[in-house]
């Protein structure tokens, strides 16, 4: 099992910035990949962006790109997302989900509980 708990979201004004935060813990998290979704009011959950542990290698939704960081410091088990440039329609609440399968997919094994990102206009 592992377990995910998210933190750093809120609301904030359209052109500004965010980091979120997913600190993980149970079992051995470096063959997984650590990824971050999201899901507004009314629509399905979508990718946002994933960080391969052991690689540190990453993939990014072509509506974040150029504007969110992902990024994962090992000794703390936690995976961030630096959010900038924030738009209304970046408006949901945000997942952290730890897997093994398909990386730029909704396809994860494990999640937190979510954490709630609102961007003013």
């Amino acid at each position: 099992q592992v377990q995910l708990v998210e933190s750093g979201g809120g609301l904030v004004q359209a052109g500004g910035s965010l980091r979120l935060s997913c600190a993980a813990s149970g079992r051995d998290i470096s063959g997984y990949a650590l990824a971050w979704l999201r899901q507004a009011p009314g629509k399905e959950r979508e990718f946002v962006a994933a960080i391969r542990w052991g690689a540190g290698s990453t993939n990014y939704a072509d509506s974040v790109k150029g504007r969110f960081t992902i990024s994962r410091d090992s000794a703390k088990r936690t995976v961030y997302l630096q959010m900038v440039s924030l738009k209304p329609e970046d408006t949901a609440v945000y997942y952290c989900a730890a897997g093994r399968r398909r990386v730029a997919s909704t396809e994860y094994d494990y999640w937190g509980q979510g954490t709630q990102v609102t961007v003013s206009s």
